[in-house]
């Protein structure tokens, strides 16, 4: 036990997928609320809590429904969003960014929430992407336990992979509840991720992308 607490306080990235196993989509949906409402009953048994009760009835089937359809649906490849792209026919080459996304995920060490925004930036080619497009990929991306290093790269490599360029940016800012309300009990520091590629390994290009979106100390 004292193992699993030691690795559980500290971000390990062996691969930039979420660790899958092959079969995890055997099942459809209905089976897995139905399986998870079972072991989460027993959970809330082994608490000592009283299931009869009006209010904490119903609780197994909402957490199991929840964690499926709502919490982790971006785990299944079926829901990620198609990312459709457009020629550039304008022959736009500066810079566009798309600041202030939603991150709303869970720490798949303690599955407690991450809430925080992903800033992402790129200098297009010969294609462009749809604005809310890369909103949409940050939320699928983000509706799966994670560790925010790997949400930062997955969004990364999905981008430059759509928009045929390395020139792409990604920083995440968020707070942790396992930080937060667990362990050392902070509630206000929060964690910066920063993931690049191509042109933004320059210097001057890099901190155009952090003066627009009005960032300090962040190189």
């Amino acid at each position: 036990m004292e193992k699993h607490d030691h690795i559980g306080d500290n971000h390990i990235l062996t691969n930039i997928k979420t660790p899958m196993v092959p079969n995890a989509f055997d099942k459809s949906d209905d089976e897995k609320i139905a399986n998870i409402q079972v072991h989460f009953k027993k959970i809330m048994e082994e608490l000592g809590l009283d299931l009869t009760d009006d209010s904490l009835s119903g609780t197994p089937y909402r957490f199991a429904k929840m964690y499926v359809k709502e919490l982790f649906y971006g785990l299944n490849p079926a829901n990620k969003p198609k990312i459709s792209t457009f020629e550039n026919k304008y022959g736009y080459q500066k810079m566009l960014v798309e600041q202030n996304i939603t991150i709303d995920s869970s720490c798949e060490h303690h599955f407690l929430p991450i809430t925080g925004y992903a800033h992402v930036g790129y200098i297009p080619k010969d294609k462009v992407v749809g604005l809310s497009k890369i909103n949409r990929l940050v939320d699928y991306y983000s509706h799966r336990p994670q560790v925010q290093e790997r949400l930062c790269i997955q969004i990364l490599k999905d981008l430059q992979e759509t928009l045929g360029t390395e020139d792409v940016i990604v920083v995440v800012n968020a707070k942790h509840l396992c930080v937060s309300s667990r362990g050392i009990k902070d509630k206000e520091s929060f964690t910066t991720t920063v993931e690049y590629g191509g042109r933004y390994n320059e210097a001057s290009i890099r901190n155009e992308f952090f003066k627009i979106c009005d960032f300090k100390n962040v190189e």
